[in-house]
């Protein structure tokens, strides 16, 4: 691994920007963690920091079970 991890900290404070990029990339459907990492051009692991925060704010919901390659689905709540 060639990157250098970010801080928590500046992970957890990228929330509120990301937070409009990820909903927009559920538009069209559920979708994995890696998916939406591969979408946002940003590491899946800072992905599921943000999506574990706004799923704590009921604006994405994660699917019961995991699909085949045991990830799970999120899609967005409407309101």
């Amino acid at each position: 691994m060639t990157e250098k991890m970010r801080d928590i900290r500046e992970i957890v404070r990228d929330e509120m920007v990301m937070k409009d990029k990820i909903l927009a990339s559920l538009e069209d459907g559920p979708k994995t963690v890696p998916e939406i990492a591969e979408i946002l051009g940003c590491p899946s692991h800072e992905v599921m920091c943000w999506i574990s925060g706004i799923r704590k704010y009921g604006l994405v919901s994660e699917s019961e079970e995991a699909n085949e390659d045991d990830y799970f689905l999120y899609s967005r709540v409407e309101n």
